[in-house]
């Protein structure tokens, strides 16, 4: 049997390497530093840090010998991100991998002068972090994951399990810098579908209570949520309070269906980190981040629950159902 090495990492996560993997690269030099910092929590995101691995892996990286992986996490807690950042920094990380318009733009604050691959953000040029799609011509590139032709598709979502709602809720981080540029698209998408939009931030999950409490007086008859890791990361919480006051909820995440949500448009998070292997790789061989173009997620996928649409009293029509990708009974 080989012999196997156990390290943990920040926020307790616990990887085996062969014994092998403290080996040098060819010519004695130390392997470059890449860190991995992730905005929510360790459980959830061991799937995305695996794709990471998986992607290094087939550009012919190996961790420990040709590379080495810091891994930290920020458990649903956008404050930490500057501190990992800065931690990450003074171990001589080459680039950094985050994603989260949040996460992106503190540690692009932290450390301005350290490389940013994205693995999903908001629209980079509304932003101000890249002058164009095409060149970015700063430190930050990677994947773009937000457009308004995603917020009217699942604006539309709702409608089609609820055809005569007119009146809708939007839950936003309240830290997220891209709220601006977020209700501006929110606004926007509910105009081109002739309904009400009430726009509702929260600081903290303690405020949802009430939160909900007021898109309930308002009348809101479903609830768009605005990823962002700190509702990842109470997902459940957020679920059961929208089951409370009988509003049916869609986001861009698809662990919110999976803890009770009823629909998500999601995008395809694990393949957007496996891609960013790709921009790590082309950093590393020496080119720099503002030549290297901002790619724009395709794919998605359509996620149902129908457990949460009985407990609602709705009827998932069959040509929805026919579209789904995931379906939760």
């Amino acid at each position: 049997m080989r012999r196997r090495e156990f390290i943990t990492l920040v926020g307790g996560m616990t990887l085996a390497l062969p014994l092998v993997a403290r080996a040098q690269p060819s010519g004695g030099k130390d392997p470059p530093i890449v860190g991995f910092l992730v905005p929510g929590t360790e459980q959830a995101n061991q799937p995305a840090a695996e794709a990471f691995r998986s992607g290094l892996s087939a550009l012919g990286y190996v961790e420990g010998q040709n590379i080495r992986i810091l891994y930290r996490f920020a458990e649903g807690r956008a404050e930490r991100v500057s501190d990992l950042t800065t931690e990450l920094v003074s171990r001589g990380v080459k680039v950094i991998v985050t994603g989260g318009t949040t996460a992106i733009r503190a540690a692009h604050n932290a450390a301005p002068t350290t490389p940013i691959v994205s693995s999903g953000s908001a629209d980079p040029v509304a932003m101000g972090w890249a002058q164009s799609l095409a060149r970015p011509g700063g430190m930050i590139t990677g994947m773009s994951i937000m457009g308004s032709e995603l917020l009217v598709k699942r604006l539309d979502l709702l409608r089609q399990v609820r055809p005569q709602a007119t009146v809708f809720a939007y839950l936003l981080n309240a830290a997220n810098p891209g709220n601006p540029f977020f209700i501006s698209e929110v606004k926007d998408a509910a105009d081109q579908l002739g309904v009400k939009a009430h726009v509702f931030e929260v600081k903290e999950i303690a405020e949802l209570v009430g939160a909900f409490r007021r898109m309930t007086s308002l009348g809101a008859q479903g609830l768009l949520i605005i990823e962002d890791p700190l509702f990842s990361s109470n997902a459940s919480t957020i679920s059961e309070l929208a089951l409370q006051h009988q509003i049916p909820t869609v986001s861009g995440n698809s662990g919110l269906p999976a803890a009770g949500g009823l629909l998500a448009y999601a995008f395809n998070y694990i393949a957007l980190v496996k891609r960013s292997a790709s921009y790590v790789d082309r950093i590393l061989k020496g080119e720099t981040p503002g030549d290297l173009p901002i790619e724009q997620a395709t794919e998605f996928k359509l996620i149902i629950n129908l457990k949460t649409a009985k407990a609602l009293g709705l009827t998932i029509q069959p040509t929805l159902l026919s579209r789904a990708d995931e379906v939760i009974e």
